[in-house]
């Protein structure tokens, strides 16, 4: 039985989607069909460059598949669009070293083109690449798998997907988010940034019959980057041991084993920065991994132990609660829905109990994938070949 889950991935990076990018790309259990990047983080621009260059650094061109970046929506359905410099910079990737540049002619090369040269945007990669690998399945006969979506950024792509494409929802598995907030804001009293950026099409995909996942702030915000991941980061043989049974004052971190956990711990080292700064004393043992653990979510749920589902909607007119995502805990909507099994893919949407929402995370053993998967990115990125 093949255990290997298809998935497109929706981005906008972003420190965080960059390490998201990086086990997509090399857990052995997923297979990543394409990159569509979104306004978030940064400008459409910039986030359809550095994913590009984060997969190429993260060793896309290895892969027997070819996987490229399809740039998608520059702002909100119907908001003004907004960044956050403040957490990753004014280009998204503040104070990654090593990447290579923008310009570089492998880097350009995996953005989508059609024959013509012209961009291929994310609404048609998507739209393409999921209709083919489900037109696959059916014309050679076979129970084909269906495509799992990730978005780890403002999900006006997917909204519009939706919208424009109804007929493909049957070939998508699941849609998995990470966002929102159980009784939880970051980026205002009660809304997550992402949701906040469009919580128009937030509704929209919560909406669609298909199922959906949320991995809120309540969970992300426990994937902390501690010094001890840190130093196993920079030096695959780090001892826990060693760094347990010394003094108090933390150990130096040691020199990076490869050109690639340099880039990885620039990367950690701003957005811990970043994070220190912006939301203070919280967070002084490390940031949040948030986006990684919608990767881990698909290739091993059993990392999240309690989830459960409910029906969520998203604040889309409250003064001082826009973007928040509402959660009823305690069934207060008690509708038609509650009478029908909570498998029932009928049962998913506007009319239903919408969204699994994912409460706990096994911390120790994603970290331990997380390291792992680092050390396999070892073997294919150029990064560590002066490429």
């Amino acid at each position: 039985m093949n255990n290997t889950k298809a998935i497109w991935l929706d981005v906008d990076p972003g420190h965080d989607d960059a390490t998201a990018m990086m086990l997509a790309l090399n857990l052995p259990n997923i297979r990543l069909m394409g990159i569509s990047t979104v306004h978030g983080n940064a400008s459409s621009h910039h986030t359809a460059m550095n994913a590009a260059r984060c997969l190429f650094a993260f060793g896309g061109d290895e892969l027997e598949h070819k996987v490229l970046v399809y740039p998608g929506a520059s702002h909100p359905l119907i908001l003004p669009a907004k960044h956050d410099p403040e957490i990753h910079g004014p280009d998204g990737l503040g104070g990654v070293e090593g990447l290579p540049s923008v310009d570089e002619p492998k880097v350009q090369a995996l953005i989508a083109r059609d024959e013509e040269g012209q961009v291929i945007r994310a609404l048609e990669g998507m739209a393409g690449h999921i209709k083919r690998f489900w037109n696959d399945g059916k014309n050679n006969g076979e129970l084909k798998e269906k495509v799992t979506i990730v978005s780890c950024g403002p999900m006006t792509n997917l909204a519009l997907f939706i919208s424009v494409y109804p007929e493909l929802l049957e070939a998508v598995e699941e849609f998995v988010f990470m966002g929102g907030g159980v009784g939880l804001g970051n980026r205002s009293a009660v809304a997550e940034f992402n949701i906040l950026c469009d919580p128009h099409a937030a509704q929209i995909v919560l909406d669609a019959p298909v199922p959906t996942v949320m991995i809120p702030l309540n969970v992300t915000h426990t994937a902390i980057f501690t010094r001890e991941i840190h130093l196993r980061l920079l030096s695959p043989d780090f001892s826990r041991s060693n760094h347990l049974s010394g003094s108090s004052t933390p150990l130096p971190l040691p020199q990076p084993a490869t050109p690639l956990r340099h880039t990885l711990s620039t990367l950690i080292t701003f957005f811990s920065s970043a994070y220190v700064s912006t939301f203070g004393s919280q967070f002084a043992s490390g940031p949040p991994l948030h986006d990684a653990l919608t990767i881990a979510y698909v290739a091993f749920p059993e990392l999240f132990p309690e989830r459960k589902r409910y029906r969520v909607d998203v604040e889309l007119s409250g003064v001082h609660t826009m973007g928040e995502t509402v959660v009823d805990l305690y069934g207060y909507r008690d509708g038609e829905w509650n009478k029908f099994d909570d498998n029932d893919r009928q049962n998913w949407g506007r009319e239903g109990k919408n969204c699994i929402v994912v409460q706990t995370l096994n911390v120790d053993k994603f970290f331990g994938i997380f390291l792992d998967c680092v050390t396999r990115c070892d073997t294919i990125s150029p990064l560590n070949r002066g490429v």
